[in-house]
């Protein structure tokens, strides 16, 4: 064996020996919820699709596109605000364990790895992702780039992960929820996930929430109805999806790409409208479905937040919002939010 080779070998050695993955996923359960999921939506009197079918390799390529659009603001702008602030979070937390919800590629929390190599602290990474492949790539490529970083990756529902995160403890963390996911879910779920998430919180543990803040319509309908035509794709790719998992005959040009922000209920919603009365199959599942000319298939909602009300909403439940971090324009927040 060359030096050379014996040296690359020695390198992923010492990449593999930081790395770590636990798999809590149980596929076959996902599977049947995921089937008793798209039944019961495309069943309701307001039919909906989950969102998490936007998400094959497909759709994935889109959102990455999207992120990149003049419209869309809130990747770019929440990114800034990290830049900007995250060395002074990591001087104020302290943590040693950084917990990331939907960790993706990992891009945004790269700001805090260069802030913890900056100050010279070790740190334990902890990406939390559906996709195995997603968290893999990008672990390998973190590993690389941070060589005082050692990752401990758990393909994971947030379910899941928070849950034994509350069992594990390895020092002060800090849980990350970036890219106002949590404008996803419904008044429920969120307060799901809050309870769930302030269980997994110790005493002198930081959780960093992202939120999209309210703002004029037209922005926020320009963000989802971009001219390119980028959101309706990947919208329609929805479909696409559900062809090929469940044996369906979608037609993608029967439908159109909607997106509207309800003033009422402040939040965005995405949808998928039938072009014309039409009967559409999906024969995995054994379903068949009657549609309307204009009938519209809820696809996404995205909650836009007032910064005083969810600090109200989070004190409420025992969270104590230590600072609060946005831009200059106030379309992001930050909020650094520890247990009361």
């Amino acid at each position: 064996m060359s030096a050379f080779s014996q040296s690359e070998n020695n390198s992923q050695d010492s990449l593999a020996a930081r790395l770590k993955i636990d798999y809590l996923l149980d596929f076959q359960a996902i599977e049947k919820d995921d089937i008793q999921e798209v039944i019961n939506g495309l069943n309701n009197e307001q039919k909906s699709i989950p969102a998490r079918y936007f998400y094959d390799s497909q759709g994935s390529q889109l959102f990455e596109d999207i992120c990149q659009l003049p419209e869309y603001y809130p990747t770019r702008t929440e990114a800034s605000i990290i830049k900007q602030y995250a060395l002074e979070i990591v001087k104020q937390t302290q943590a040693i364990e950084l917990v990331e919800l939907g960790s993706g590629s990992s891009t945004k929390t790269r700001y805090f790895f260069d802030a913890y190599q900056q100050l010279n602290i070790p740190l334990y990474y902890t990406p939390v992702d559906v996709s195995d492949s997603i968290l893999k790539t990008s672990a390998n490529q973190l590993l690389a780039d941070y060589p005082q970083l050692k990752i401990q990756g758990k393909v994971a529902t947030y379910h899941q992960a928070l849950q034994q995160l509350s069992n594990n403890f390895l020092g002060k963390r800090i849980i990350i929820f970036l890219g106002s996911s949590i404008g996803n879910f419904n008044s429920l779920k969120c307060d799901r996930f809050i309870n769930q998430l302030r269980s997994a919180l110790n005493s002198q543990d930081y959780f960093l929430l992202g939120i999209d803040l309210q703002k004029p319509r037209k922005i926020l309908e320009a963000a989802y109805n971009d001219a390119q035509g980028v959101t309706a794709a990947f919208n329609l790719n929805m479909l696409q999806h559900l062809n090929h998992r469940f044996a369906g005959n979608f037609k993608l040009d029967l439908f159109k790409h909607e997106a509207i922000y309800n003033q009422t209920e402040h939040q965005i919603e995405m949808y998928l409208i039938s072009q014309q009365a039409q009967t559409v199959t999906l024969s995995n599942l054994n379903l068949t479905i009657e549609l309307k000319k204009e009938e519209k298939i809820l696809t996404e909602i995205s909650r836009k937040f007032d910064l005083d009300k969810m600090e109200q909403y989070l004190s409420d439940r025992n969270l104590n919002v230590i600072k609060t971090y946005t831009d200059a324009r106030q379309w992001f927040g930050l909020l650094l939010v520890q247990l009361s």
